[in-house]
């Protein structure tokens, strides 16, 4: 069974309602799920899922989560060729840097040699039923790269 690991930060709860969203539609597709929190997850984690995903939001100018920095530091430790990745977060569009800590994490998953399933997805503060509809498809599109890859 493919195994999915998703790791959030959240501050407001966003983050946290986008990776219970990612978990219900993964577990629908049949997924092996195990989710956690940033600052509860040990990055080396990564290495034991098929299909790896980051939800963190934006803080303060443009930066990763100040829980996230450690996992975020320990990922550019990582050998991740022949895993999924996906990156979603949430943010504010009042801020310049909107959803930077989703790039940010992006670029590391590349750096460590990770292949991406799905363009990332940013959400404007809470997943409305529209995010919610972007989520479904970002999980599909991860499922499908992950298959085609088993192939």
């Amino acid at each position: 069974m493919t195994k999915v690991k998703i790791v959030y930060a959240s501050i407001t709860g966003n983050d946290e309602d986008i990776a219970y969203v990612l978990t219900e539609k993964f577990e629908d597709l049949g997924m092996d799920v195990d989710m956690s929190e940033v600052s509860q997850t040990d990055a080396s984690d990564f290495e034991d899922a098929d299909i790896c995903v980051i939800a963190s939001y934006t803080y303060d100018q443009g930066i990763v989560p100040e829980e996230a920095m450690d996992f975020y530091d320990d990922m550019q430790d990582l050998d991740l060729n022949g895993k999924i990745y996906g990156v979603c977060g949430s943010g504010d569009r009042f801020y310049e840097d909107f959803c930077r800590a989703v790039d940010e994490f992006s670029t590391i998953f590349e750096q460590v040699g990770a292949t991406k399933g799905s363009d990332s997805v940013k959400v404007e503060l809470d997943p409305e039923q529209d995010d919610i509809e972007h989520l479904d498809k970002f999980a599909e599109e991860l499922v499908a790269k992950a298959k085609e890859m088993d192939d």
